[in-house]
């Protein structure tokens, strides 16, 4: 499948359901960036000319301050950072974002049978992955003089997201001591949701909202035309066709070896840690994207698949449902390149 030139086509994607109507006359497309949670943000939205653009920015920021103080370990004072230190028993009431991502984080570690783990936040740091500077829980990969960690050294690390008592109705969150959380890959999935709902309840109800490569899209544009985007390939010459999207009430994550990673004695090692092994993943997967209504849970899910791997993350999604392409890094013996799976979910967005 070629165009003029010899480029690859794109393959298309788009919602099951179209609905709403077009934006009414006169509307705009706004555009509003800055930076959060160590990546950049972005927002396109429809209004009237007169918007106070001011105003907007400053509810989004605010939205993204909020999950910082919540989720982030950068942050020594932020909840989950009160959490990863209190003493053995303590019981800690969450606040209603926090509760929203640590019960999708439980979810996805009891039905992947442990592939992702809230838990898995002192393993990732011991690989070099955890948060930089005086709060650090061991030296960043990139660090001079870094060493992967040993057998011993994973093995003593605390893990494991059974280990946590999660009373749902109180949202209550039990330390059972020694227990260190990260939720840097489901977060960032729930601040794009929480962006969108705050768009939302300003009225601007068609908008595309992006966190560090995250997306979800709602409404339509002013020519009637959804938000139109090219999934993230794991690289600009991996010989794939382009695969485009209309984010229309739709959401979608990517996670990848391709993004960050370091090398251990030649090998090159993905930043994606399998809690089950307690080393980074090493089969292969350059990236798994999901799609999903909500970010927080494409973000979760696309993490989840990527420890999997390319058979059992795909037999996974087909069993769940879940939209997904998972791209598989073929080695030398195959004849390099790449190689694509789609889930069932996702072949039926196809056109």
């Amino acid at each position: 499948m070629s165009v003029d030139g010899g480029a690859l086509a794109p393959r298309v994607l788009v919602p099951l359901r179209i609905d709403g109507e077009p934006p009414a006359l006169g509307q705009r497309v706004h555009a509003l960036a800055g930076e959060t949670m160590g990546t950049t943000w972005s927002v396109r939205f429809v209004g009237p000319a007169s918007l106070r653009l001011a105003t907007i920015e400053s509810a989004i920021v605010q939205v993204c301050d909020r999950v910082i103080a919540e989720m982030s370990q950068w942050v020594p004072d932020s909840e989950i950072s009160r959490f990863n230190r209190a003493p053995a028993g303590t019981m800690h009431r969450l606040s209603p974002g926090f509760a929203r991502v640590i019960d999708a984080a439980l979810h996805i570690a009891a039905v992947s049978h442990g592939a992702y783990d809230p838990t898995a936040g002192a393993l990732v740091a011991l690989w070099g992955f955890g948060p930089s500077g005086p709060t650090a829980l061991s030296p960043r990969h990139d660090a001079p003089g870094f060493r992967p960690p040993s057998a011993a050294e994973c093995a003593g690390a605390h893990c494991g997201w059974s280990s946590l008592t999660w009373d749902t109705s109180a949202c209550r969150l039990t330390q059972p001591g020694g227990a260190t959380l990260d939720l840097s890959a489901i977060a960032k999935g729930h601040a794009v949701d929480q962006v969108s709902a705050v768009l939302a309840s300003l009225g601007l109800r068609d908008h595309l909202v992006e966190i560090g490569g995250e997306l979800r899209g709602a409404g339509l544009k002013p020519e009637g035309q959804p938000w139109w985007v090219d999934l993230e390939p794991p690289s600009n010459d991996c010989g794939l066709a382009p695969v485009r999207m209309a984010l229309h009430g739709l959401a979608v994550a990517t996670s990848g070896d391709y993004r960050k990673c370091f090398d251990d004695d030649g090998q090159r090692r993905s930043h994606t840690v399998d809690p089950r092994t307690r080393r980074p993943v090493t089969h292969g997967l350059a990236s798994v994207t999901v799609v999903h209504e909500q970010a927080m849970w494409a973000d979760g899910w696309s993490t989840a698949l990527m420890v999997l791997g390319p058979d059992a993350g795909l037999d996974l999604a087909n069993q769940l449902g879940l939209a997904a392409l998972l791209v598989r890094r073929r080695d030398a013996s195959e004849g390099g390149g790449f190689e694509e799976q789609f889930s069932a979910s996702m072949r039926e967005l196809m056109v």
